[in-house]
């Protein structure tokens, strides 16, 4: 592993390149649309998805989001009234977003979502086997829950801000893609630090350096205090540098985000949007 966090300086002194409104409408169609509270109800989330599928009417100059996600109880619901199918159904699931149970718990939990609808599930490394350098028990963690998921994508949470030196992110994002992970991803956003720019340079670096090796595409996901339309350049403009423009599309690249749609509509319409 060779990073050069130099690289990453230089796209923060150039951000300007990227700072431009159509690569900020992109960013819409990025976005996993997200809602993981506690208080989340089922109303709550059918207005999420009704907005969902009013979005191109509204706004139709602007690309749909990527996806929609939430908690594995409202698969169901949202699966039920998405209209647009084009927007994928995201779950998070084995037991997000501490992962700290049984290792059946998190593979029924995964398996139900699938079976109720789910096209993309989103778990957490286990940090409890990961940080105590139990690296073969988090690997066979992900490959029992990949098996678990069936055919949904799997999303691969590495809780990036826990991980403090760049070489165990670096590992983390390796072990995940080599146990199957579709996707890695930065954070939960429960807890701080969550998503960071080193960390999301480390991490692409890691799937660059898998793709060279394997042959293999992962997408990445940053998400986690994402919140400005800045956020969502700068992220932008790492995935860009680092993997290039094979990865600027949803398949490869989201941006998790709860806030983020209402600033980016807010700053290319030039007033105040509260949409979503």
């Amino acid at each position: 592993m060779q990073l050069n966090l130099n690289e990453l300086e230089a796209v923060k002194a150039n951000l300007e390149k990227w700072n431009r409104p159509e690569i900020l409408s992109n960013c819409i169609g990025l976005m996993d649309l997200t809602s993981l509270n506690h208080t989340d109800t089922v109303s709550k989330i059918e207005s999420m998805v009704h907005k969902v599928n009013l979005f191109k009417e509204k706004f139709p100059h602007y690309p749909q989001v990527a996806a929609i996600c939430v908690y594995p109880n409202f698969t169901k619901t949202v699966r039920e009234i998405l209209k647009d199918k084009s927007v994928k159904l995201a779950v998070v699931a084995g037991v997000f977003p501490s992962s700290q149970s049984f290792l059946e718990i998190k593979c029924a939990e995964c398996k139900m979502a699938s079976q109720a609808g789910a096209d993309e599930i989103d778990i957490v490394l286990s940090l409890s086997h990961f940080l105590e350098g139990e690296y073969e028990k988090a690997s066979e963690e992900i490959r029992e829950i990949k098996k678990s998921a069936g055919k949904a994508h799997l999303k691969v949470i590495l809780e990036s801000g826990t991980l403090k030196e760049p070489e165990q992110i670096y590992k983390a994002s390796m072990l995940a893609m080599e146990a199957g992970a579709d996707f890695i991803k930065t954070s939960t956003g429960k807890t701080e630090p969550a998503a960071t720019p080193e960390a999301a340079y480390v991490m692409c670096s890691a799937i660059k350096d898998f793709h060279n090796k394997t042959g293999i595409k992962v997408g990445f996901k940053p998400a986690g205090g994402i919140v400005t339309p800045k956020d969502a350049i700068l992220y932008y403009a790492i995935v860009d540098s680092v993997l290039g423009e094979d990865w600027l599309n949803p398949h490869l690249f989201r941006l998790g985000a709860s806030r983020l749609a209402n600033n980016i509509l807010s700053e290319l319409e030039n007033q105040t949007i509260s949409y979503y």
